[in-house]
């Protein structure tokens, strides 16, 4: 039986995975902006072409770890494709095909807004499968829209100035 391709990754020391139909780009960690109001599960904000994108530290988010973790220059961002997110990770290590009678639906009620969505056999142990759609509850969801459009705004009053430089 065809499977789908899942995105294995770390996050502090748990497995999880994401459909890779989910990700856009997998990256080395990069500089990272982090706006002094931010803090919590915000690592910062990725400029990704002029576009600022909230980076979500996804082992404080689902509570596996209480603060940031130390600077790990291995660490991996993985972007969302579709929208502009990223999910900051301990590592990413590898990309497996799971057939879909291996999955075992997880309870919504086992995860905060259903983000787990079901658990299957990796290892000697089990992966997490992930929803990039619930990873983030609306309220969340909204404070970092509203960071990003601030560091948007700063972004464009920069290019603004750099115009004027130029000119003079």
């Amino acid at each position: 039986m065809a499977g789908a391709a899942h995105l294995i990754v770390d996050v502090a020391g748990t497995a999880c995975a994401l459909p890779q139909s989910d990700i856009r780009e997998i990256l080395p960690l990069p500089r990272l902006h982090a706006p002094p109001a931010a803090g919590g599960l915000l690592a910062g904000l990725l400029n990704l072409g002029g576009e600022p994108v909230p980076v979500v530290d996804l082992a404080i988010l689902l509570g596996l770890r209480a603060e940031a973790g130390a600077d790990d220059p291995y660490r991996h961002v993985v972007l969302a494709r579709g929208a502009p997110l990223a999910l900051l990770v301990d590592r990413a290590l590898d990309v497996v095909t799971v057939a879909g009678d291996s999955l075992k639906p997880v309870e919504p009620a086992r995860s905060l807004n259903g983000c787990v969505v079901a658990e299957f056999a990796w290892g000697k142990g089990l992966a997490h499968l992930l929803s990039l759609r619930r990873i983030l509850t609306r309220e969340e969801r909204t404070r970092l829209d509203a960071f990003a459009v601030q560091a948007s705004d700063r972004l464009a009053r920069f290019g603004d100035l750099d115009e004027a430089t130029r000119s003079t």
